[in-house]
């Protein structure tokens, strides 16, 4: 795996310290049923978060209103200081990206292709420009295809850049989302269970890969199910029980409590929701997204820089 030299200043670096993202009592409803209630996080330069819980926890919602896709009923979020637009493309220019649970490439377009689409907020040619195709525009296209290749030949793909994202094995559908994102030169990079449906090998490959993407200056946060993926990777861990913030710490003091074990067997503790409640708020979600009783929910359609629109994808 190569360094890539950013041919544009990522958004928002000339914060080198301090906290990047600040979510300050997300709370989202839909309707009368709450599915993420008060939740506080904060990532700082230089951290990998993780963001765990059981089905239903509310950790994809939770990612909609950090990414735009939902407006937080109650709440803020911002990003190095800065409250952040209720518009994803917005969120994706002020220095957010972030890749979906289930994949979300143009399938008929090549590696390359997918990969340029996300340096969409990066370039500064307009209408006119790609009209007329005079020399700037033909400038600004060299510079985005060197920034393409150099993430990636990062992440691996540069042998492929003419393959058809289709083609392509499911680990290195992965990678090229991961690429993509990585396109809009993002301070802070969301990723929604990246080594879902991966072997040990291509687990454990996206394990360093995430740690190449944070040693390059990009901090990032991570929903994930396999817990040995996220102790090995983070710095801080926060558990999300039934749309609520049961813990944060370390990856010791995450797995040593009592009250994590209890969710994840299915185990109540003092004060949790109940399982009739959680129900209603799946229930609430699909039918906000138009999805059928108890099919995967659907985001609403994304920016292109955090990953085109496609029937897959969607809130937990």
């Amino acid at each position: 795996m190569t360094t890539f030299p950013s041919t544009a200043e990522p958004a928002g670096t000339a914060d080198t310290t301090g906290t990047v993202l600040e979510a300050a009592g997300v709370t989202m409803r839909f309707g009368g049923l709450t599915a993420v209630r008060g939740v506080d996080l904060t990532v700082r330069t230089g951290e990998i978060v993780g963001l765990i819980g059981p089905n239903g926890a509310g950790k994809t919602t939770f990612f909609n209103c950090l990414t735009g896709l939902y407006v937080p009923t109650e709440g803020s979020v911002s990003y190095r200081g800065t409250r952040l637009s209720r518009k994803p493309h917005l969120v994706t220019k002020a220095g957010i990206a972030r890749t979906f649970q289930n994949i979300r490439l143009f399938a008929n377009m090549t590696v390359l292709e997918n990969t340029l689409v996300g340096r969409h907020t990066r370039t500064k040619e307009g209408l006119w420009s790609a009209l007329l195709r005079g020399p700037g525009f033909h400038k600004a296209e060299r510079s985005s295809e060197q920034r393409a290749m150099e993430l990636l030949e990062f992440t691996g793909l540069a042998a492929k850049r003419d393959h058809l994202a289709r083609n392509l094995p499911y680990g290195e559908q992965r990678k090229l989302e991961i690429a993509r994102a990585l396109a809009s030169d993002p301070g802070l990079l969301l990723l929604d269970e990246p080594t879902a449906g991966m072997n040990p090998q291509e687990t454990r490959a996206t394990q360093d890969l995430v740690l190449a993407i944070r040693d390059q200056g990009t901090a990032v946060l991570v929903i994930e199910h396999d817990m040995r993926f996220i102790f090995n990777l983070c710095d801080r861990v926060a558990v999300l029980v039934q749309g609520e913030k049961l813990l944060e710490g370390t990856s010791e003091v995450v797995q040593a409590d009592e009250r994590v074990i209890a969710a994840y067997l299915g185990t109540p503790f003092d004060d949790a929701p109940g399982a009739e409640e959680a129900a209603e708020v799946r229930a609430a979600e699909e039918a906000r997204s138009g999805a059928a009783p108890g099919a995967a929910p659907e985001d609403s359609p994304p920016d292109a820089a955090s990953g085109p629109a496609t029937p897959e994808g969607g809130a937990r």
